[in-house]
């Protein structure tokens, strides 16, 4: 156990054999005895290794692996190997932490993940998607109101939502997986609230798509209207807009993205989907926005970004029960015993941020 950590540890960091036994000063060779499972190290190697492999010393002798099953990268291609390498080990830390909290309790904290009932088998067209995405809301509670914590929607269904923080945010557009049958979407904290929001949709469109759609019809571009469908239906859009336009304000676009947290250029493709404007009209809203380059960074502020929550919820939770110890608490949130009891005692109110 611990030298398949520690192989992934290093591969994480990008560091060579080499490069990690001159870091803590051993050779290559006694790197790779560590990571062939011949030895362990000493406590005072273990420290180093922790140390410049950033992880916690439990890190190494966490008790449960996961495999990560049909990962999906959106933008994989234009990830190097290494940087995929170093996504994939911040995941499965975050998603063992997880399952190794969830599994201290009594009784499942958090709801199994089920397909919506009632979808049909066979989905033909793009526009019966909107149907679909009008029927997951419908059964989830939602109605036709923006959703205002989608996070927190997902997670209650069952789906788990990782937030990890991402050097390449312009190269990786999200993750989605299985463990364990558990369906889970990662995206990045530093992203802008709308973009956050469109992968976890898209994502979900998969889950809730997956085998439906018939020859012909492109999953990514039926998992974007999906998307879009979710976070703005199809009777919210017009009644914002009414049933056609010949022109759009630009305000206009700014106050629905920050109703509906979907982006100016989402509604757009929107009003153009559901043929509120006309292909013309789309295409000199489409202009003005390349022109002025606000295709990579729209005008106004930004939508504020989700926050994943259930985890920190969950800590707080097992510990009021009783069901682990205060220094348990701290190694699961990845913080120090001191920097944990001062965001226990309100001292800091944003500890999720170190999950």
């Amino acid at each position: 156990m611990f030298n398949q950590r520690l192989q992934r540890a290093r591969k994480a960091s990008g560091l060579s054999l080499r490069a990690l036994g001159e870091r803590v000063g051993l050779s290559h060779a006694a790197i790779k005895k560590y990571e062939d499972g011949d030895v362990l190290p000493g406590s005072d190697v273990l420290l180093k290794l922790s140390r410049e492999l950033k992880v916690r010393t439990e890190y190494f002798f966490r008790p449960d692996t996961v495999a990560l099953e049909g990962v999906e990268y959106r933008k994989r291609s234009s990830l190097p190997k290494k940087q995929l390498d170093a996504i994939t080990h911040e995941i499965i830390d975050k998603i063992e932490r997880r399952i190794e909290l969830e599994n201290l309790f009594p009784q499942p904290p958090v709801k199994h993940f089920e397909l919506v009932q009632g979808l049909p088998e066979l989905v033909e067209s793009f526009d019966e998607i909107e149907a679909i995405a009008n029927t997951v809301r419908t059964e989830w509670g939602l109605g036709f109101d923006p959703v205002l914590d989608l996070i927190d929607v997902l997670e209650t269904h069952g789906v788990r939502v990782f937030v990890v923080q991402l050097e390449t945010s312009n190269k990786f557009d999200g993750l989605a997986a299985k463990v364990n049958d558990m369906p889970l979407v990662v995206v990045g904290a530093n992203w802008p609230g709308d973009r956050q929001r469109f992968t976890l949709a898209h994502e979900l469109g998969h889950l809730m798509l997956n085998n439906r759609l018939a020859d012909g019809i492109d999953e990514e571009k039926a998992c974007n209207r999906f998307a879009g469908a979710f976070l703005l239906p199809d009777a919210s859009l017009r009644q914002e807009l009414g049933e056609h336009r010949n022109a759009i304000e630009l305000k206009e676009l700014g106050l629905l993205k920050d109703e509906f947290g979907l982006s100016m250029m989402g509604i757009m493709y929107r009003a153009l989907d559901l043929k509120v404007i006309s292909q013309s009209c789309w295409e000199s809203l489409i202009w003005r926005f390349r022109k002025n380059g606000w295709n990579r960074n729209e005008p106004g502020n930004p939508y504020p970004s989700e926050k994943a929550h259930v985890f920190e919820q969950l800590i707080f939770h097992a510990l009021a029960e009783d069901y682990i110890s205060e220094s348990k608490a701290a190694e699961l949130m990845s913080m120090k015993l001191s920097d944990f009891r001062w965001v226990r005692s309100l001292g800091g109110s944003d500890a999720v941020a170190h999950q």
